[in-house]
């Protein structure tokens, strides 16, 4: 602990000598590395000169993830500005999933357009790609947590007693709901409506069940025109809770199919061109994007896609 307290100290001191009057905003979405960068900005600067911002994506932001960031905000008792993104997601992911240009788009482009010119600090790490490939201070915003991995934040957060709400989707790294369509949002009131209600109905059943998880969320996958639902959930709960868990999410309007995934998956996945040629892209949304988010392992078979629509990949089977 007497380690972590020295980084926490030089934390608090780097922010000091980077913003030594200004006011700042912090990309607050209520998780992990937002929470403990907002607490360390508030040591730092004190609370009238720290402010957080959080993009609201609507139907795809889940309700826990709302009540998480209103209540964490206030007991740190930081002014909260809430900032509309469902337009300009909706209007990207139409080609594909792309959390990262999300991120980088909408995420921080929708709070540098409300700060101006004000330094926006962001809760990247050693454990996203920002971490991996970008710096500690780039074009007006600042990572304070940049050099240090997804543990080493836990164990700060710990040190500084902080109670981190957990959306309860994904514990390594929990994101919107639209993060499990892996197919375009070509139809946001049929692949939207299926992806939002799936993910928020199988989260009141993990709690009516009283089931532990570090994963639980449904990936919506197929041909545009047949959504199927694959429900997700580490560890696998017991065989006598898979009807009961899929008759509740196949019962929704906008679902096709149904399957609880219990052993190791293949994945046929249609891409671009650019994507589909470049092996290295393809290896980052193989052990990058999608095996973190699944509770089994994965297999991939890839196809050059021949809808031009299509910027990313489309996950449009399962075996």
């Amino acid at each position: 602990m007497h380690y972590i307290a020295l980084e926490v100290e030089r934390i608090i001191n780097s922010i000091r000598r980077i913003v030594p009057e200004e006011r700042i905003t912090v990309a607050f979405s209520g998780g992990l590395d937002s929470t403990v960068v907002l607490f360390l900005a508030k040591e730092a600067l004190g609370r009238e000169r720290v402010k957080a911002a959080n993009v609201d994506f609507g139907l795809f932001t889940y309700e826990r993830a709302r009540q998480n960031v209103r209540i964490t905000s206030t007991e740190m008792q930081v002014k909260l500005h809430s900032i509309s993104g469902k337009l300009e997601q909706t209007i990207l992911m139409k080609g594909g999933p792309d959390c990262n240009l999300c991120t980088r788009k909408i995420k921080l482009g929708l709070i540098r357009a409300y700060t101006g010119e004000q330094i926006v600090f962001t809760g990247s790490n050693q454990s996203d790609s920002w971490g991996s490939y970008g710096t500690a201070f780039s074009d007006g915003f600042y990572a304070p947590l940049f050099h240090y991995s997804k543990e080493e934040i836990k164990i700060m957060a710990n040190y500084l007693n902080l109670k981190i709400r957990y959306i309860g989707e994904n514990t390594h790294r929990e994101g919107c709901k639209l993060k499990h369509l892996l197919k375009p949002l070509a139809n946001i009131s049929y692949h939207g409506q299926a992806v939002s209600q799936a993910n928020e109905i199988l989260l009141q059943q993990i709690k009516e069940l009283n089931l532990s998880t570090s994963i639980a969320n449904v990936k919506i996958i197929g041909p545009l025109n047949r959504n199927i639902a694959l429900i997700n959930i580490f560890p696998i709960p017991a065989r006598h809770y898979w009807k009961k868990l899929t008759d509740k999410i196949g019962s929704i309007a906008y679902i096709e199919d149904c399957f609880l995934i219990h052993k190791p998956l293949e994945l046929t996945i249609k891409a671009n061109k650019g994507l589909f040629n470049n092996l290295r892209s393809r290896y980052w949304i193989e052990q990058g994007r999608l095996q973190p988010e699944f509770a089994v392992p994965l297999r991939f078979n890839w196809l050059l896609t021949t809808n031009h629509r299509l910027k990313t990949f489309q996950v449009i089977a399962y075996n």
